[in-house]
């Protein structure tokens, strides 16, 4: 697979992450106190906010990774480890091609 391909795979992710975090932004929004809804229910929807918080912060972490990555594309050390300087696997680029270091090395 070549350079091409990768930066296509890494453009469909960033679209894909995009998305996910408009969707996370709107369920993420407060939850009013003026809803007339139980307090159990109010409390159901405090800890679906949390959790959704939590996966918004996520997605745009790998949202800034993957940009970082389509940046890096080029740069002959695309694809090398950052820390034993072997080269990442192909599978785990076209799984995870946010990722700056093989699967050793993220232990």
């Amino acid at each position: 697979m070549n350079r091409t391909e990768i930066k296509n795979k890494i453009q469909a992710e960033i679209q894909k992450t995009e998305k996910q975090v408009v969707d996370y932004t709107e369920l993420s929004r407060p939850v009013e106190p003026e809803n007339a809804i139980g307090r159990i229910s109010r409390m159901d929807a405090i800890n679906n906010k949390s959790v959704t918080e939590a996966a918004l912060r996520k997605a745009k972490d790998k949202l800034e990774k993957l940009h970082y990555a389509l940046s890096k594309i080029d740069d002959p050390e695309f694809g090398i480890c950052i820390k034993c300087r072997q080269p990442i696997p192909l599978g785990r680029i076209l799984i995870m091609p946010q990722s700056r270091t093989c699967v050793s090395c993220s232990h």
